[in-house]
């Protein structure tokens, strides 16, 4: 199959990359995509992305081991930029009361406590520097630049996440090869940067092209993208790629609960919200009884990592029981456009969606 029909822009990119098609799955982390779903869209000309952000270094290790086992293509692996935690950030007695009320409906014994982590952002990195991986991405912030100057003399090709046109500017001057623009129909957590004053509202339409006349290096746009109509949308408002995510949660290969996909199958355009109730970050979710129960409470929750790590043990619970009501179900807002198809088939169909929607226009 002939990758030329996709815009100059799109291919300068794949080329970059070494891949055929400008279609990315978005790293998901918590446990939903695994080195078999990375590897089957690497497999099939996409970039499939690792997510390590929560992951000790072995681990990560391993899973890259276990994905070059499974594909010589590139792929990605993505990293959390660390945060610090602000003080005085105990969450309210209301928090706790309604948190351990959901604790012993799921049958777990409270909600979690912060732990220190046994390792540090530098010890994730490493990993990723030691296995020569091809593409590393980040989110919530950026790494130091010098970090990513060593990045880019190994040959790793370096995407940061901007929900803003400020932070796209801040990642390209650090030296990024590309900028992944985040709008804010995306499902799970905002890149924002800790630093910037306020949370971007902005949607994937009005944001990539604001971002792409304001930066050199190119743009991937991310935020309910789910077919070729959306694909080739994306590429005309000045993207060279997309990353999706909602779309590649209901692969065959993504370890997702069958009640999280029934929740996605059984959603519709307002069934998700923007909400801190989860992980003390701004995340898109399908509601549920969580949310339901804790929406009042939103203004006493405490920032992330705080409020991820008290909620982490009634997730976790909920998540093992197939019990919807009290999983973070992250879905973007084009969650009911989702399809059920092994990884690489969806790619196939999303190529020939925008090969379609391309020829539609042109005729």
């Amino acid at each position: 199959m002939s990758e030329n029909f996709w815009p100059k822009e799109a291919r300068n990119l794949c080329s970059a990359l070494g891949i055929k098609h400008p279609i990315i799955q978005a790293p998901m982390a918590g446990g939903l995509v695994t080195p078999e779903l990375v590897a089957a869209v690497s497999n099939a000309g996409g970039l499939g992305s690792y997510p390590g952000g929560y992951l000790h270094p072995d681990l990560i290790d391993s899973a890259i081991k276990k994905i070059r086992s499974l594909t010589n293509k590139p792929f990605a692996v993505n990293l959390f930029i660390p945060e610090k935690v602000a003080e005085g950030a105990a969450p309210s007695p209301r928090v706790v009361q309604k948190l351990s009320e959901m604790a012993t409906e799921v049958g777990v014994a409270g909600p979690g406590a912060p732990a220190h982590e046994s390792f540090t952002f530098e010890d994730q990195l490493a990993v990723v520097m030691d296995n020569g991986v091809p593409v590393f991405s980040f989110t919530f912030g950026m790494p130091d630049p010098a970090q990513i100057e060593v990045l880019r003399r190994k040959g790793v090709a370096v995407m940061g996440t901007a929900t803003s046109v400020a932070e796209a500017r801040k990642l390209e001057e650090a030296g990024c090869s590309a900028v992944a623009a985040q709008g804010i129909e995306a499902g799970g957590h905002r890149g924002t940067f800790p630093e910037t004053p306020h949370l971007p509202m902005t949607g994937t339409i009005a944001l990539v092209p604001q971002i792409a006349d304001n930066v050199r290096i190119p743009v991937v746009a991310s935020g309910g993208i789910m077919d070729g109509r959306g694909i080739v949308a994306a590429l005309a408002l000045g993207a060279s790629a997309v990353q999706m995510g909602t779309a590649f949660l209901s692969a065959a290969e993504a370890s997702v609960p069958e009640a999280w996909l029934q929740a996605i199958k059984q959603s519709d355009d307002t069934s998700t919200v923007l909400t801190r109730v989860y992980t003390g970050k701004y995340a898109r979710g399908i509601k549920n009884r969580f949310f339901e129960d804790m929406a009042k409470l939103e203004a006493e929750v405490p920032h992330y990592p705080v409020q991820h790590a008290l909620t982490a043990p009634i997730r976790a619970a909920a998540k093992a029981k197939g019990d919807a009501r009290f999983m973070s179900l992250w879905a973007g807002q084009a969650a009911p456009m989702s399809r059920r198809h092994p990884a690489a088939e969806l790619v196939e169909i999303l190529v020939e969606e925008s090969r379609g929607a391309l020829e539609g226009l042109r005729s």
